[in-house]
């Protein structure tokens, strides 16, 4: 039995502007060759098939056209909706595609039994069994409890997506049992194979790939994983093992989806299961279109630009397509020109141009002459949040309450006050007694007075404490950052997210108050 992982297509992406369609499209009839080549029984894509929710026309066509070219080699193909993949634009042809020997697994919500599927051989035997698990969606694994933490929600999460690999896992055990009692073989030389769109604990990102289960679940530790004998994952794009284990992997993306990923060789994974034994060999994908980064002073970027073999190479009809990062101190108000300078009359293109400060600092007055295109959404937020001095903000607020004492805390604390401001305005037999009274404050007279003089006398109200020798101020300081980064990370979330809930909810708000006019 031979199984093909791949994943992280992203048909339909734009890179700065540009579309990625003839790199689909050549991968794609590679990967059909592949699978010529090397007698592939079966092909898993481990979600993220498409790069939106919405994907352009040309996007499902290369979609249909490679499940349709793919019936002709008797080889089955499993997809799984990942959390770019919109459930319904994915379940739209489901049913279409049964009758062409593939298998569509949007999402985790409904019959669990569809998610446990036999894949059979050449020989038309069940030659492994696969526990089909697309991305997890908190929402069908998980019911929300009132007055449950962060930290509970993290947990509650992370157990709810273990305890559905391992429902899954159990059905897989008695689905082998029951093929084996018909077919008269071992049950445990039947295969069984998991798969995954999330992010494993301990592993290498790039910049093109979106963070999942902000705020509730950052990673999944790997030791919540069945025991399967092999497990493909999708959602990081670069290939990798999963806790160093030989058996659990990224297969990544099959072409550069950010050019931080240039670095990385990209592949597909074959998974042979052969008399016991599994074989598992990654197959280099070649690049479909010619990328590079530049980086250094002027000088060096127009000495690389002369010596790019990749450059002297590139043809009108498929230009190079470049990021170009510029070390300078000084901000060049034509540095843009002075680039395009340097490639008048070469075949490339400039699809991010950088500039790169020297020193380490980030800040808003570091980064106020970039461009904004230059700046992602974490980098402005980050930034403007290094200028908030959210110690001193908890000291002013602490100092505010402590000079409202004597204002609406202690009545007896006000009618003195009072008394005290009427000094000098009369000398009547009553100045005398409040002189009395005054002097005799703190000692016997009123308990709530005392207590409200000993705060008013207080070294905390009295001397400013420095910041960071204030345990409790730095504590509340580091809440109300934390609080923070939490709503940005959520908002962010919520503007990626491919959630039909959130739009059903917007319809429905707008059907109400167009109601309630």
């Amino acid at each position: 039995m031979k199984i093909l992982h791949t994943s992280d297509w992203h048909l339909g992406q734009s890179f700065f502007t540009k579309s990625r369609k003839h790199e689909h499209d050549a991968f794609l009839k590679w990967l059909l060759n592949e699978v010529d080549t090397h007698a592939i029984d079966a092909v898993i894509v481990a979600g993220d098939v498409f790069d939106t929710g919405t994907p352009p026309s040309y996007a499902r066509e290369l979609y249909h056209a490679f499940i349709g070219a793919l019936q002709g080699r008797q080889c089955t193909l499993v997809v799984l909706g990942g959390n770019h993949d919109s459930v319904s634009v994915l379940n739209e042809s489901k049913s279409l595609l049964k009758y062409l020997n593939s298998h569509v697994i949007a999402s985790t919500f409904g019959d669990s039994a569809e998610q446990v599927i036999a894949l059979k051989n050449s020989a038309d035997e069940v030659g492994a069994i696969l526990c089909a698990v697309p991305f997890i969606r908190p929402k069908d694994v998980l019911v929300s409890t009132a007055g449950q933490s962060a930290i509970d929600k993290r947990h509650a999460l992370g157990e709810a997506i273990k305890q559905h690999y391992a429902m899954l896992y159990q059905q897989a055990i008695a689905l082998r049992h029951s093929i084996a009692a018909q077919t008269q073989q071992q049950a445990e030389a039947i295969p069984i194979v998991a798969t995954g769109h999330l992010t494993a604990l301990g592993v290498s990102q790039s910049e093109s790939v979106r963070d999942i289960y902000i705020g509730t679940l950052e990673g999944f530790d790997a030791g919540g994983f069945p025991p399967a004998d092999y497990i493909a994952l999708g959602h990081i794009h670069r290939p990798q093992k999963v806790a160093k284990t030989e058996h659990i992997r990224y297969s990544g993306s099959p072409i550069p989806l950010s050019f931080d990923e240039l670095n990385t060789q990209k592949q597909v994974v074959i998974v042979e299961f052969s008399s016991g034994q599994t074989a598992i060999t990654p197959i280099s994908v070649p690049r479909f279109q010619a990328m590079e980064v530049i980086k250094g002073d002027l000088a060096s970027i127009e000495l690389a630009i002369n010596s790019s073999s990749a450059i002297a190479d590139a043809t009108e009809l498929s230009p190079v397509w470049l990021c170009i990062e510029v070390e300078t101190q000084d901000y060049l108000t034509d540095l843009q020109q002075r680039i395009q300078a340097l490639l008048e009359g070469k075949n490339a293109e400039i699809l991010q141009l950088k500039r790169v400060r020297k020193s380490a600092t980030k800040s808003l007055s570091e980064t106020k002459n970039r461009q904004l295109s230059e700046l992602s959404v974490k980098e402005v937020f980050e930034a403007r949040l290094a200028l908030e001095d959210f110690d001193s903000l908890e000291l002013n607020e602490s100092l505010e309450r402590d000079n409202s004492l004597g204002q609406d805390n202690s009545p007896e604390l006000n009618e003195s006050l009072e008394r005290d401001n009427s000094l000098g305005q009369d000398n009547s037999p009553e100045l005398n007694e409040s002189l009395e009274r005054d002097n005799s404050l703190g000692q016997d007279n009123s308990p709530e007075l005392n207590e409200s003089l000993e705060r008013d006398n207080s070294p905390e109200l009295n001397e400013s404490p420095e910041p960071d020798e204030s345990t409790s101020t730095q504590a509340s300081s580091t809440n109300r950052k934390a609080r923070i980064t939490h709503l940005f990370s959520e908002a962010v979330e919520r503007v990626h997210a491919n959630d039909e809930d959130n739009d059903a909810l917007v319809n429905r708000s707008k059907a109400d108050k167009e109601q309630a006019k």
